[in-house]
């Protein structure tokens, strides 16, 4: 309702933004060259963050720059289940049939990964989103997974996302081994004060927008309330900019922020 009030060619606080229309925070610059960094050893990385601070939105970007032709991304949500789960999900994203065997699974994977990474000069990206609620055999034979000959060599790049608790458990003595093996370790930090008025901005932009539609004091009350997690921020700023908009007002205020957060909390 409140496009046609202020104007805008579109809702600014969806999330279905291109990879390359991101706001691009201090954080997300540094763990691009990390990310980049992850891809070039096809290494285990570690990405953590909590939730709805932007750690699929990163990892999408991330993927977004690759060339397809030159790197194939297998992306897998899934975080619960067994490993034959995990391994069925992967055999999908590679197009390969489903075995019944687990070992066979397992055998045909690794085949793969090593038929493209040697002969089809192609590098494997397995990204394992939701990974926090991984089971810890999970865990193990993810590590497994990227042993090839006799661990000599390094075909398969796994990065693990989730939240801070992933980091702890990888932390812990029963996943040593893994642990001692990742190349990559970034937890993602909320956006800061300094970085909360340009980020609106950026998507009023998008929306067709150069106006400032947030009063400073407005920003300040987002970001108090929100603590700078780009998730919760839509989410408050969308329903700020409702609750402008039912007042006709010209821009939004911090008692419009105060008035939206009835309808988040």
């Amino acid at each position: 309702m409140y496009r046609k009030h202020f104007g805008l060619l579109g809702f600014p606080f969806d999330k279905d933004i291109p990879a390359d229309e991101l706001f691009v925070s201090a954080a997300l610059q540094e763990l691009s060259v990390r990310l980049g960094h992850l891809i070039e050893m096809s290494g285990i990385g570690l990405l953590t963050g909590d939730p709805g601070s932007g750690k699929s939105c990163a990892a999408r970007a991330m993927t977004a720059r690759l060339h397809a032709g030159l790197y194939k991304v297998l992306y897998v949500p899934l975080s619960t289940g067994n490993p034959m789960d995990l391994y069925k999900s992967i055999a999908w994203e590679l197009g390969l049939p489903v075995e019944r065997s687990r070992a066979a699974l397992y055998r045909q994977i690794k085949s793969e990964v090593t038929r493209l990474s040697t002969e089809a000069r192609t590098r494997p990206i397995l990204i394992l989103d939701e990974a926090h609620g991984l089971r810890s055999d999970v865990l193990e034979e993810m590590r497994l997974l990227t042993n090839y000959a006799m661990d000599a060599q390094n075909r398969l790049c796994l990065l693990f996302c989730g939240q801070s608790e992933l980091r702890r458990r990888i932390g812990m003595a029963v996943h040593e081994a893994l642990n001692q093996r990742v190349v990559v370790r970034f937890h993602l930090p909320p956006l800061g004060r300094d970085e909360l008025g340009a980020y609106l901005g950026h998507l009023l932009r998008r929306a067709g927008t150069e106006l400032p539609l947030f009063e400073p004091a407005a920003v300040e009350a987002i970001f108090q309330a929100t603590q700078g997690l780009p998730r919760r921020i839509n989410l408050l700023a969308h329903h700020t900019l409702i609750a402008a908009a039912l007042q006709k007002a010209k821009v939004a205020t911090a008692d419009h922020v105060q008035a939206a957060m009835a309808e988040v909390s």
